[in-house]
């Protein structure tokens, strides 16, 4: 048995395998709601053998959306149009997983596919929120800067997320700290210019960030799991960075956080990034020995043997694939004959097993 068809037990919940889909926005929805697209997406690459599928950035507010046709579970109505996706996943063996989401001060844009563009606030966009009045680019609106009465309800509605998410059947939660969005702007000083309690020293930018996850964890069952997902450094000087992130991670792993998915980049446009292959993992490993935490390796990992080199190392104890499982759904299926594991396939699908 390889490492990456080996099972992965956090808290009570079993993963078959250690191959996560990573959240991917599909930019799809109605005011929110996940319908038939959703389904198909996600429960195609549960089929394809994934261990865990997460649903994509799932804004905890229509404001917390990056676009208007984000997913959402602000409402029970989001929470009834997710619970037959969820089955479903389940149903195919894997674990069925949402990621909460706040877009902070890229919200209020355009759908990738027709330009991606800043939307003024009006019939389809809105003003957004964000710690500090600063905005993403010359393009985008400022933000508004939010008050501590912004702070209450944001907290409130991630909780109330996570509430609605697991009524609606998920086993795993992940709130998303990374690429620049809204919890991960309170983190980087880059985008918190705050002279208050939620700004300045390390200590003040890591507190509401903090505060919310602490209040998710209160609400979301002790025997299932969280995950967190941090951008690990900016890719800029004096901004978000390696050590922080540990200093976040030791204190996110106090509170009650399981697995950290380690990301990067996100805060500025002009970030020169050096992506390559697996180029993320060394985070994920450096954060799983300083920290004593699991965590799952993302970005570019594209071949079996790639993904198992990254778990036999110890550099995660999980990986998570994004763009490769776009182009190949049944990935699992395909990397098992390929590292020699006899892996079950669908009744449905075993006519086109590789002998």
């Amino acid at each position: 048995m390889t490492r990456l068809f080996s099972p992965l037990k956090i808290k009570d919940v079993e993963f078959k395998n250690r191959i996560f889909v990573s959240p991917m926005c599909q930019y799809s929805c109605d005011n929110g709601l996940p319908d038939d697209w959703h389904l198909v997406h996600l429960g195609t690459r549960a089929v394809g053998g994934a261990g865990l599928v997460i649903a994509e950035a799932t804004a905890v507010s229509p404001e917390g959306r990056i676009s208007p046709g984000d997913c959402g579970i602000w409402s029970e109505a989001h929470t009834e149009a997710f619970k037959p996706i969820a089955a479903f996943i389940e149903a195919q063996g894997a674990v069925p997983g949402i990621q909460i989401a706040h877009a902070g001060r890229k919200a209020s844009t355009d759908l990738p596919w027709r330009g991606g563009r800043p939307l003024p606030d009006g019939k389809e966009g809105w003003q957004p929120i964000a710690p500090s009045p600063v905005a993403f680019d010359e393009a985008s609106a400022v933000p508004r800067e939010m008050t501590a009465a912004d702070m209450d309800r944001v907290v409130a509605e991630f909780t109330a997320a996570a509430e609605r998410s697991l009524a609606a059947g998920f086993k795993v939660l992940e709130l998303h700290l990374a690429h620049g969005y809204l919890l991960h702007e309170f983190l980087s000083p880059l985008t918190n210019r705050r002279q208050d309690q939620w700004g300045g020293s390390l200590e003040n930018r890591l507190s509401f960030p903090l505060r919310v996850a602490a209040a998710v964890r209160d609400v979301w069952p002790e025997n299932l799991p969280l995950f967190v997902r941090i951008s690990c450094t900016d890719w800029v000087d004096s901004g978000w960075d390696q050590a922080q992130s540990i200093d976040l991670c030791g204190r996110l792993k106090a509170l009650g956080v399981d697995f950290i998915d380690c990301s990067s980049g996100g805060t500025v446009p002009d970030a020169r990034i050096p992506a390559g292959p697996g180029f993320q993992a060394v985070f994920s490993a450096v954060i799983r020995k300083a920290v004593g935490i699991a965590t799952g390796a993302v970005g570019l990992i594209t071949a079996p043997a790639q993904a198992e080199q990254v778990l036999v190392t110890g550099q995660a104890d999980a990986v998570l694939l994004g763009r490769e499982f776009l182009r190949t759904p049944y990935w699992p299926l395909l990397a098992a004959a390929d590292l020699g594991v006899d892996l079950e396939w669908p009744d449905q699908y075993k006519r086109a097993k590789p002998v």
